[in-house]
């Protein structure tokens, strides 16, 4: 065995640990057990998750090593597995709020794609919402989209968009929205709408800052209205 082969578990053990990570719910979950030891019920509340995809979430944690539960008469209780669990999720923090900036100062900052990055108030879109001379596309993915979205959004996940543009009509402005102001995936929309000649802009706050502002959602676990 070299001194590289050595290395292969610790590496196989990273990546599996990384992929575990690799979803938005089990970090927010994260979080919130990190914050201290809570039922499943708890968490729905907190995250919006069901039932059922926050339980399923949880046991990928807790194969993982990264929760623990124990019982309290019926119910089953949420902590953070041993280790440097909190240290990993402050870490993940850190180096997403750093890329976050630099994507913030690329979007702002990029005058040669100006025009590109045209973005969209959210007074006028609720105007051109009254007046319907819209479509409101989603580019998030799908379980994203399915918590929770703009009134009448539609949704095609960025990474599919270009294969399913007939789907959207030429006669209306498309206006493109996602995460929020330091999310890029309306910006690469928007680069594949003009690309193929439809008229588009983008709700450069996306879906918090809609919901922040208590404005009415469709579906998910957010109340409307």
């Amino acid at each position: 065995m070299t001194d590289v082969d050595a290395y292969h578990p610790l590496f196989d053990l990273s990546a599996d640990l990384a992929r575990m990570l690799g979803h938005a719910h089990r970090l927010v979950l994260l979080h919130h057990i990190a914050e201290g030891e809570k039922a499943v019920e708890r968490l729905t509340e907190l995250t919006g998750l069901s039932v059922a995809n926050a339980s399923q979430h949880l046991q990928g944690l807790k194969r993982a090593g990264l929760v623990q539960t124990r019982r309290d008469g019926k119910r089953v209780l949420y902590r953070l597995g041993n280790g440097p669990i909190e240290a990993l999720l402050a870490a993940l923090r850190s180096l997403a709020a750093y890329n976050g900036v630099q994507i913030r100062d690329l979007i702002e900052g990029s005058a040669g794609r100006s025009n590109l990055l045209e973005s969209i108030t959210r007074e006028e879109l609720l105007r051109r919402m009254q007046e319907d001379s819209i479509v409101l596309l989603d580019v998030r993915p799908a379980d994203e989209f399915a918590t929770g979205r703009l009134p009448g959004a539609i949704n095609i996940p960025v990474e599919e968009l270009e294969r399913r543009l007939a789907e959207l009509p030429r006669d209306k402005l498309i206006v493109a929205y996602c995460r929020g102001v330091r999310c890029v995936l309306s910006a690469d929309a928007l680069a594949v709408l003009r690309a193929h000649g439809w008229v588009a802009r983008r709700f450069e706050h996306g879906f918090p800052d809609w919901l922040d502002a208590g404005l009415d959602v469709e579906d998910g676990h957010y109340n409307s209205g």
